[in-house]
């Protein structure tokens, strides 16, 4: 699933998901890949999303 400020996609392949946030980056849009669980975890929070941050 890709993550954007917009909201989630659906389940895609892990290529396609690459793919979509790569273009997402060409257009200055942040965008994130979760896991299908992790995507059904932020539906079921409201939407609710934790940015990652990396050390």
């Amino acid at each position: 699933m890709v993550r954007t400020e917009n909201g989630l996609s659906e389940a895609i392949a892990r290529d396609e998901a690459i793919k979509r946030v790569k273009e997402y980056a060409d257009q200055g849009i942040e965008a994130y890949i979760v896991s299908q669980d992790e995507g059904e975890r932020i539906k079921a929070s409201g939407n609710q999303f934790n940015k990652p941050t990396w050390s």
